[in-house]
């Protein structure tokens, strides 16, 4: 009898998870209306809904509506992955440095696609990994162009001010230097999608000691504006 509670549980679970990501499928939902077209209670929604987003099957943009996820896709594939990569490595290829994509993930940035330089020091991020929001230029882009209940959940936490992140959005970039991690520079870029949301944020990193962060941001707001630009055309 246990065993079989056990399963008709799992079942249930699996029909709920199931008709979440097929509403989610019709197209960017909130939490309350995924809780409207599914019947479910809220707090089932969001912990489900949370749970498909750590296996990349739902996503959730900076408004806070879900979307699929990269496991679910269009024919498999990434639009804004496939789109980044060649730019990314030009990039690359201009700079010398390393090159990540970041996408929000709830109040975390996961790393959604790498390009590394061939040769020399180089700073490395796996693809899929995960970082808080309170420390890196990447954080300071996404706080400064996400909607205020992001921001006014990280800043108390943040090792920046609120000054550095008014001044992100108004340069359009931020850099940032041993803060998230000592010997590490970094310079990061908005890239914005179709409608002028924040689709990612695309930086450039590498060791402090030599790496100058003003340098590159003509290349790196060049690279964002072309990934912005190819998202729309895929939409067109």
């Amino acid at each position: 009898m246990g065993q079989y509670n056990t399963a008709s549980s799992g079942i249930k679970v699996l029909d709920r998870a199931v008709a979440i990501a097929t509403a989610v499928a019709d197209g960017p939902i909130s939490l309350a209306e995924l809780c409207e077209v599914t019947g479910l209670p809220r707090a089932t929604v969001h912990r489900l809904a949370t749970a498909l987003e750590v296996h990349n099957i739902l996503a959730r943009r900076v408004d806070g509506k879900w979307i699929t996820g990269p496991a679910l896709a269009h024919s498999g594939v990434d639009t804004l992955i496939s789109s980044a990569l060649p730019i990314m490595n030009a990039l690359v290829q201009r700079t010398g440095e390393s090159v990540q994509l970041y996408r929000l993930t709830g109040t975390q940035r996961t790393c959604i696609a790498s390009q590394e330089p061939p040769s020399g020091l180089k700073y490395t991020v796996p693809v899929g990994a995960r970082m808080e929001l309170t420390a890196g230029s990447a954080a300071r882009i996404f706080i400064a162009f996400s909607g205020p209940a992001l921001r006014e959940r990280i800043l108390p936490e943040a090792r920046y001010t609120a000054a550095a992140v008014d001044e992100a959005r108004a340069q359009g970039w931020s850099e940032s230097r041993n803060e998230r991690e000592a010997g590490l520079a970094s310079v990061s870029a908005p890239v914005f999608g179709p409608s002028g949301e924040l689709a990612a944020v695309l930086s450039l990193s590498g060791p402090s000691e030599r790496f100058v962060t003003t340098e590159h941001v003509p290349d790196l707001l060049a690279a964002a504006r072309e990934l912005g630009a190819a998202l729309s055309s895929t939409v067109g």
